[in-house]
């Protein structure tokens, strides 16, 4: 039984946890490295680890300052967040070994879908379409590779994820450069340089299902669409899905469910689709086998607290929903408020917040650990904070959200806020249904 929980990451997700935790009248132990030792999520925590530096690799990366801290702090469990080890199946192993629980999947699970070409695999076996594309172990069979799919496509890390070691090529004279790009990006990035290339469609939508899963059971809990992104990294996300035909939905979320099962997944976890904005054809992605950063649009629309899920699920209880209990209500965005200056190729703006006045009111909620003289160190992710609306239609959620961004004031720093502004005004963004090429139509007006 859970009584002693140790967070292994930072920022808005680890107070986020610490909340739902102290709910459950669980004692909570936070790692932090040394830059965050005075953070928000710090001060709420009941106790904190130090694990060391404030560079990633030697702190929140690292496995063997993890597990020490954990052991050290007499945790029955560990959640790592999202990011950083949360789907490092090595990670998982070692908890485990450590007869501590990981809140998470098994590492079945983490390695099946950690991989993507098996996780393509296991999709295929599962009976959900992919993306035609195809493995390539070296530089000449991804050129094979792409004379066989087509231009435009995508090279991908099959480590990969965040959108690093990932390029469109568009292009057969522009394959030998970028295959060098991405392959050297992947190696720096997850200490594994395999590629893989896939179709790029023109018009493509990012549609993604909830699910949670016991090991036996697996429900979905809707859609969310993170279409609008920036270098492949999602800005804004909605739940449900604005525009797709209810057959197709459907389908999608039934696929979702199919492939939870396939897994015998447990615990929290996300199904990701490319949808063709013309046909709505679908195709698997990816499955990330974790807590996603736009889970608050989920817990918005069906009320469930799905930290909550993950503790109980992974303190081996069933699964305490059943998908005829589930019931979508409404609509919820959420806008993600990074440390980044948009007009500047969304370079980091580190430093410190000045002065933070969140938005407050009927609909709104916000995930932050940022307030007034907060430090924004240059060390780790840019996320600032998220901001969420929620209203009876998605005409009010619009209106709610972006009343509250105009509203919002973070000083001292560059924010993404203001392109968070001309978004949510912008006609095509409230029609519903743009696809990830939105931002660059945006930037270009």
């Amino acid at each position: 039984m859970i009584r002693r929980l140790f967070i292994a990451n930072r920022g808005e997700i680890a107070l986020r946890i610490i909340r739902t935790a102290r709910r459950l009248g669980l004692t909570t132990i936070l790692g932090v490295s040394e830059a965050d030792r005075d953070s928000l999520p710090a001060l709420q925590a009941h106790e904190i680890a130090i694990l060391g530096p404030p560079p990633s690799a030697q702190s929140y990366l690292s496995i063997d300052a993890v597990i020490a801290a954990a052991r050290a702090a007499a945790a029955d469990a560990v959640h790592p967040g999202y990011g950083f080890l949360s789907e490092n199946a090595a990670f998982a192993r070692a908890v485990g070994q450590a007869g501590i629980i990981f809140i998470g999947p098994a590492v079945a699970s983490l390695e099946a879908m950690g991989d993507k070409l098996m996780a393509r695999a296991v999709a295929v076996a599962a009976g959900l379409p992919v993306v035609p594309g195809g493995e390539a172990a070296t530089p000449e069979e991804a050129l094979r590779s792409a004379e066989a799919t087509g231009y435009p496509l995508l090279i991908k890390a099959v480590a990969g994820g965040g959108g690093r070691g990932m390029r469109r090529v568009d292009r057969a004279t522009d394959m030998p450069a970028q295959i060098d790009r991405a392959m050297a990006e992947a190696q720096a990035a997850f200490g594994d340089a395999r590629i893989y290339v896939e179709r790029f469609i023109a018009r493509g939508r990012h549609v993604e299902v909830q699910v949670l899963g016991d090991g036996a059971r697996a429900i979905h809990l809707g859609t969310r669409d993170c279409s609008i992104q920036r270098r492949f990294q999602k800005l804004v996300e909605e739940a449900p899905a604005p525009g797709l035909p209810d057959g197709r939905r459907a389908a999608i979320e039934d696929a979702a469910v199919r492939l939870a099962k396939h897994l015998g997944y447990r615990g929290a976890g996300t199904v990701e689709f490319l949808v063709d904005a013309e046909t709505f054809d679908f195709f698997f992605l990816e499955m990330n086998a974790r807590i996603q950063v736009e889970h608050p649009v989920t817990e918005a629309i069906t009320g469930i607290d799905l930290i909550e899920q993950q503790l109980l699920l992974a303190d081996g209880q069933p699964l305490g929903v059943a998908q005829e209990m589930v019931r979508l209500a409404g609509h919820a965005i959420e806008v993600r408020i990074n440390a980044e200056d948009p007009d500047a190729d969304f370079r980091p703006s580190p430093g410190r917040i000045a002065r933070a006045a969140w938005p407050a009111g009927p609909g709104l909620r916000v995930d932050t650990h940022i307030a007034s003289g907060g430090a924004i160190p240059p060390y780790y992710d840019s996320l600032l904070g998220k901001l969420i609306a929620y209203g009876p239609t998605r005409a009010i959620a619009i209106d709610r959200l972006g009343a509250a961004l105009q509203s919002l004031h973070l000083d001292g720093v560059a924010t993404t806020a203001p392109l968070h502004r001309r978004i949510v005004a912008d006609p095509r963004f409230i029609a519903g249904g743009v696809d990830t090429r939105f931002l660059e139509g945006l930037a270009h007006e």
